[in-house]
């Protein structure tokens, strides 16, 4: 399942980038996607709306077994 999330999320990616923002696929546990958003969607007080809104939408919609996705934060080495 994870190539399949990975293509689904290269599909919306350009969208990200074009706002200076992208995303990262963390994890995937009993059809929950954990991912990052990095750049300037980490930021974003619109965030929550695109991952629901955008990426989850996208990812049930080309992969059934998708139950959610949620944001998780990463931390640079070193931690915080």
């Amino acid at each position: 399942m994870r190539e399949k999330v990975e293509a689904v999320l290269a599909k919306v990616r350009p969208t990200l980038r074009a706002d200076g923002g992208d995303i990262e696929l963390i994890d995937i546990k009993d059809g929950v996607v954990q991912v990052a958003l990095t750049g300037a969607c980490s930021g974003c007080p619109m965030s929550q709306m695109t991952l629901k809104d955008g990426v989850e939408k996208a990812l049930k919609a080309a992969i059934p077994e998708v139950k959610e996705v949620v944001p998780v934060q990463k931390y640079a080495a070193g931690g915080c």
